[in-house]
């Protein structure tokens, strides 16, 4: 991975990074994974997402074990470093469950709903 980019990456005490995984045609929000260096390493030059599994301490590469593979489109860093967005092609369930997203497979949690409040046209402004 450039210096430069690693530079840039604020990772937590376990030394990851979240990565959301979107898929890219329709924007819709896949999963959060985890990645360290070596992971977004492998993200970056093989054109296959690759996570680092904090439940069995090791690297997981999406769909070698279900075919649910995610096939990159583009990894973008936030501003902060402390997040990177992935956009990929899904094949499949993205979730382990066996849903299409982990967040459908969560459930809404029933958030009101807000409203932003109506703004003032320039025409307005000037009366």
């Amino acid at each position: 991975m450039p210096a430069t980019l690693a530079a840039r990456l604020k990772r937590d005490a376990d030394g990851l990074v979240a990565a959301i995984v979107q898929q890219h045609d329709t924007g819709e929000v896949l999963m959060l994974g985890w990645m360290d260096d070596e992971a977004l390493r492998r993200t970056l030059t093989s054109g296959r997402v690759t996570f680092w599994s904090r439940s069995r301490q090791e690297y997981w590469r999406k769909g070698d074990t279900s075919g649910h593979a995610q096939w990159v489109r583009s990894v973008a860093i936030d501003c902060d470093g402390d997040a990177l967005l992935v956009r990929a092609d899904q094949v499949g369930a993205a979730c382990h469950t066996g849903a299409r997203t982990c967040f459908e497979a969560g459930g809404d949690l029933g958030a009101v709903v807000g409203t932003r409040p109506e703004t003032e046209t320039s025409e307005e402004k000037t009366q």
